[in-house]
């Protein structure tokens, strides 16, 4: 009936609010059903919270801790809450009359494409066919507001939109638009739209914002950006790429993996040297040395792990990080990487991580940067939405201590796509070995990261932290440039009008934190889902306060009384995120998404109740088949036959 769609940009990340009113037009007055709510995210989408509200009760998600989750009774089954895919969010909402309006509204967090100076946004906003009624043309409203407030330049040009966007607003790094449409038909077009930030060369500076939280320190955050020049000059390289081939590897994980590793070694220069080591229980090399990126090279290369296969045995990480970190010991005039790619967990997580910073610390100038890609599982259970057996968190901090990216896929879909842009990012280094002059010296600062992370060409780099007093007046950063030439740079201070830093950063604090009890903190101030918290549905019931207004109930006493006693009922959801990993999955080498996922209520009965009629054929054409087979459709098939 109405949506609006409300979009705040700041710095890399972007706020997103849907709200919108929905008829529920496909059941009778006279009877209800239950409606399932699908929100799709964008670019690493975060769910922020829903609401619905109804007629006669109203419902809402929060999130609570561990402990407190343990009292309620009433836990939802996975298929009423969690994840369909990785960036569909589902609810269920329960037992809705037929004929009501409900109304919606969602929110959600998602981080900026960047690339050539040029920040980029895609918000789903496409609408099935079925959502306009076949009915006479009803006129409906459509809203589009977009605020962007980057606080990082003023030369900030818009550079293209899906939508005729209409400027309302523009003031020193701030612009507003505006799009109002009265139509017959709901968008069939997702929104997208791109502004870079104009400067050829690497620039930065620093936000500052007061918060009144937990903590009691105030927040900074440092930023900075490559630029537009895509002919800057990128670092000599020297990659190792490890990857893991134990058989739960087996199939589309591998393949798209070695299609990934093959595309990155046709970006390596000539002058740039390169290995690659296969891992299960022990560890096999292409070359016994780093090799240069020849023509001859790089094909021998691509055959050698087109030919490797799954072989069993456990996820043995440490050997092949040993020899790769040994490979890259020596390194003169050229930046030195490892690329890590696996699917399991491993038992001996935190040693590594003591070694590699202990190893990286002693090695000085230009140590490996560590790139880190997690393949994960998606599974509906009993137990939990996500069923993950990669060690989230270990992967997260290994890239961390090794100044390098993090990256993940959360579907076999997305694993060749998701390793290429990570491979991509790690490949583009233009500034290395980065240092803020202030925080050595200053106890008053805390940077929430061991080591600052390179900057890419194809990706801006945030940094932050908490500090207490008065902030340092001048910072310079420090690094290395491509061409092995000094970098300083000093960085400007501002003060963050208008952007809620907290709820900018809250993703990557949770990500990055391995404290529980400030994850959960975090979490719940945030309405950022973690592994320390659960996301519970709250239902208000409307009637309460009607039937105290009529005096309905001043009979059996006062009235204010019992609303204040009807406390809402709370409903746990399945849990929703990633954590840190499944050891006994990863002993066994179950493949990700190997294992079927616990069908609904709704298909067991469907198979019961035609178990009879196709008893003769069922051999051939089951039930349970058709099921199976419908699960592997595509979106707009299973659509089209689901409203058949």
């Amino acid at each position: 009936m109405g949506v609006n769609l409300n979009v705040d940009c700041y710095v890399d990340t972007a706020i997103i609010v849907v709200s919108g009113t929905w008829r529920i037009r496909c059941v009778m007055g006279s009877r209800s059903c239950d409606c399932l709510i699908a929100v799709p995210m964008g670019n690493q989408g975060s769910i922020l919270g829903v609401e619905v509200d109804l007629p006669t009760k109203s419902y809402v998600t929060e999130l609570i801790g561990e402990q407190q989750s343990r009292g309620i009774g009433k836990i939802a089954r996975p298929e009423d809450g969690g994840f369909l895919k990785p960036h569909i969010f589902t609810l269920t909402i329960p037992q809705i009359d037929g004929g009501t309006n409900i109304s919606i509204k969602i929110r959600w967090s998602q981080m900026l494409s960047y690339k050539a100076g040029r920040f980029s946004l895609t918000v789903p906003f496409c609408f099935p066919e079925y959502v306009t009624p076949a009915i006479k043309k009803i006129s409906k409203k459509e809203k589009i507001e977009l605020n962007v407030n980057s606080s990082v330049a003023n030369g900030i040009l818009c550079k293209a939109t899906s939508h005729p966007l209409k400027e309302i607003r523009r003031h020193e790094g701030k612009f507003s638009f505006l799009y109002e449409a009265e139509i017959f038909k709901w968008s069939n077009t997702d929104f997208r739209f791109s502004y870079s930030v104009s400067s050829g060369n690497i620039f930065g500076g620093i936000l500052l914002q007061s918060l009144y939280d937990y903590d009691q320190r105030d927040m900074f955050c440092i930023y900075l950006f490559p630029g537009s020049e895509q002919n800057r000059k990128v670092f000599k390289k020297e990659v190792v790429f490890v990857v893991d081939i134990s058989e739960s590897m087996q199939g589309r994980p591998l393949e798209s993996t070695k299609s990934a590793i093959s595309a990155a070694l046709s970006k390596l220069s000539p002058e740039d040297s390169f290995n690659i080591i296969a891992f299960s229980n022990e560890a096999f090399q292409f070359s016994a040395s780093m090799e240069l990126a020849s023509k001859d090279a790089i094909e021998r290369a691509t055959v050698w792990i087109s030919m490797k296969y799954t072989v069993g045995g456990s996820t043995n990480l440490f050997i092949p990080l040993e020899k790769a970190a040994d490979m890259l010991s020596n390194t003169r005039g050229s930046i030195p990487m490892i690329f890590l790619v696996t699917d399991g967990s491993v038992e001996d997580e935190r040693n590594i991580c003591h070694w590699m910073q202990k190893r990286l610390t002693n090695q000085g100038v230009l140590c490996p940067s560590i790139h880190t890609f997690g393949i994960f599982s998606l599974l509906l259970t009993d137990a939990s939405l996500f069923d993950s057996f990669c060690n989230h968190y270990f992967l997260r901090m290994l890239a961390m201590i090794g100044q390098g990216e993090y990256g993940a896929a959360f579907d076999l879909d997305s694993v060749k796509v998701q390793m290429n842009k990570l491979f991509s990012k790690g490949l583009s280094t233009v500034l290395a070995n980065i240092t803020i002059d202030a925080f050595d010296d200053c106890e008053e600062i805390e940077v929430y990261s061991s080591r600052i992370p390179d900057l890419s060409l194809e990706s801006p780099l945030t940094i932050y932290g908490r500090y207490e007093g008065s902030f340092p007046d001048n910072l310079k950063v420090k690094g290395i440039l491509g061409d092995l030439s000094s970098f300083t740079m000093d960085l400007k201070i501002r003060r963050a009008k208008d952007i809620p830093l907290d709820s900018v950063l809250a993703r990557r604090q949770i990500d990055a934190a391995n404290n529980s009890g400030l994850v959960a903190k975090l979490s719940i101030q945030t309405c950022n889902i973690s592994e320390y918290t659960r996301m519970t549905l709250l239902e208000k019931n409307k009637m309460l306060k009607a039937l105290k207004h009529f005096g309905a109930w001043k009979k059996k006493g006062d009235p204010q009384k019992i609303v204040e006693s009807e406390p809402p009922e709370m409903i746990l959801l399945q849990r929703l995120s990633v954590g840190f990993g499944d050891l006994i999955a990863t002993a066994e080498n179950i493949r990700p998404g190997s294992q079927e996922p616990e069908l609904p209520e709704v298909a067991k009965i469907f198979i019961k109740t035609t178990s009879n009629y196709f008893g003769g054929i069922r051999n051939r054409w089951c039930c349970m088949g058709c099921i199976r087979c419908c699960s592997k459709m595509n979106n707009q098939c299973a659509t089209t036959l689901t409203q058949l």
